[in-house]
């Protein structure tokens, strides 16, 4: 049996692929020595300390972490860490979101007063700007890790400011070639690790000039790496666009 003395010396998505298999004392030893890692982020969503032995939004994390075990996939192009962190944030923030959602308890006499009659409209307005804040919060974080992702292709949000394509029909057309490029396994396991565009090999699958493939070669990567990581938010505004 491996002793976590030789676990440490494991790269992590190895042990992660490792568990997917099968391994059980893995499992155990990565939800043992994560847990700081899980606690800090539901802090983050919380805005809180959060006490491991304590708080239900911890016994969140933790299981958002298992399941973050199970359905990561390097093939896209993120390290494990980058990935459970989303899964484990955005697990936690739909539990709150459930937990603010549900009715409140009815009274055993069925009686109210005035007061107590104008509650469930203060109520339903309290609880619709509160799920405004957390979608906000979770817009936030969606795009403070598309910064990082950019980063790594050595591309900044002014960057994509200043050179979108200005026309529907041009824009349209980049994102129906960042979806040729996701979808093609040869190509976007080459995006992935040399961080830029294939283009003398994707010219020959894409119905666009060299020269224009050149000209967006930021916008189309940017849209690539939206495709490549679970964003529900920034995947909205893809959606019917370049399919």
């Amino acid at each position: 049996m491996m002793m976590s003395s030789q676990l440490k010396d494991k790269p992590l998505e190895a042990m992660v692929k490792s568990i997917q298999q099968g391994d059980k004392q893995l499992q155990n030893y990565l939800l043992s020595t994560y847990q700081p890692f899980i606690a800090k982020s539901v802090s983050e969503v919380c805005k809180r300390y959060i006490d491991p032995k304590k708080d239900d939004e911890f016994s969140i994390g933790l299981s958002a972490f298992n399941e973050a075990i199970f359905s990561y996939s390097s093939e896209k192009g993120s390290s494990f860490l980058s990935f459970a962190k989303l899964v484990v944030k955005r697990k936690v923030i739909d539990y709150i979101r459930y937990n603010k959602k549900r009715p409140l308890p009815l009274s055993l006499d069925e009686t109210y007063d005035a007061e107590q009659m104008e509650n469930p409209l203060e109520i339903v307005a309290v609880k619709e700007k509160y799920s405004q804040e957390i979608d906000t919060i979770h817009r936030k974080e969606e795009i403070m890790d598309f910064k990082d992702k950019l980063k790594e292709y050595k591309l900044t949000l002014i960057d994509l400011t200043e050179t979108s394509p200005k026309h529907k029909d041009a824009r349209d057309s980049a994102v129906r070639t960042a979806r040729i490029l996701y979808r093609d396994k040869e190509l976007r396991e080459f995006v992935h690790a040399k961080k830029k565009l294939p283009i003398k090999e994707l010219v020959k699958k894409v119905d666009v000039s060299k020269k224009t493939l050149e000209r967006n070669r930021k916008f189309i990567l940017a849209i690539f790496i939206v495709l490549s990581e679970d964003y529900i938010y920034l995947k909205d505004y893809l959606k019917g666009v370049g399919q």
